[in-house]
């Protein structure tokens, strides 16, 4: 049964063809403009990819906080549950989930077949996902490939106020001009506020192992060191985080 599985995000679309458990494509659409063109990219890029075409799907789970804007979705499920199904899919072991996107932060505790059993989210600021961190860096004149690599060169723990970007940024000004604080001290401190953030939500549902990271965050090594040390704990990144929503509604299609 080929299904297709699309999660609708602020920064990207990204589209998932499965057969039964097999992953036969995967495509990611960067937003780019208007929301619906880049919806359609992400369907013909991924079609393209597999070879298919879109009368080929027997059916079409959407996502995200886009997903009710998938004109061609026969169904559309909350990114909580399919975040659940997707982690479980490729982390077997996950019972703790943490999702990390653009910009939103969610924490949900599941079963063993991604059925989802208690969920926290943060909707009301920006400071705890990555759409953060890309102010951040962009307050830093860095790219985040060099802001991830300063983030280990650092062993200082600097208190930066996670609450808000606008507060946020103002600290991050603030730092940039005292003296002896470095750009690794700051970057640092900056996936510190929101691996905070991040464990407190966590520790809302549950710390029930095996705890898996997913979304665009997830890529980020530096949040995932301040993660686990919040925590106390490893965590588990699976092999495509940005991924892992769109995997879990075509796993739902199925179903």
């Amino acid at each position: 049964m080929l299904t297709l599985g699309m999660d609708v995000g602020a920064s990207s679309t990204k589209a998932v063809i499965m057969d039964g458990s097999k992953i036969l494509a995967k495509y990611r659409q960067m937003a780019e403009g208007e929301e619906g063109q880049d919806i359609k990219d992400a369907l013909n890029g991924v079609l393209t990819l597999a070879g298919l075409k879109k009368e080929d799907l027997a059916k079409v789970v959407a996502t995200g906080a886009g997903g009710k804007n998938v004109s061609f979705a026969d169904e559309v499920v909350t990114d909580i549950a399919s975040g659940a199904r997707g982690a479980v899919f490729q982390v077997p072991a996950s019972r703790t989930v943490v999702d990390v996107g653009a910009e939103r932060t969610g924490a949900l505790a599941c079963d063993a077949e991604g059925n989802l059993l208690d969920f926290t989210t943060n909707e009301r600021c920006a400071a705890g996902s990555g759409a953060f961190i890309e102010a951040m860096a962009r307050a830093l004149q860095t790219n985040l490939e060099t802001f991830i690599k300063f983030h280990f060169d650092s062993q200082k723990d600097i208190p930066l106020n996670a609450q808000c970007v606008v507060f946020a940024e103002s600290d991050v000004v603030s730092l940039i001009n005292t003296e002896g604080t470095t750009t690794a001290d700051i970057s640092r401190a900056i996936n510190n506020s929101i691996a905070e953030r991040c464990s407190s939500m966590t520790r809302r549902v549950g710390i029930n192992p095996a705890i898996t990271i997913i979304g665009g965050v997830a890529m980020n090594t530096g949040f995932i060191d301040s993660l686990e040390r919040f925590l106390e704990t490893k965590v588990t990144v699976p092999e495509y985080p940005i991924f892992t929503s769109a995997i879990g509604a075509a796993l739902i299609a199925q179903s």
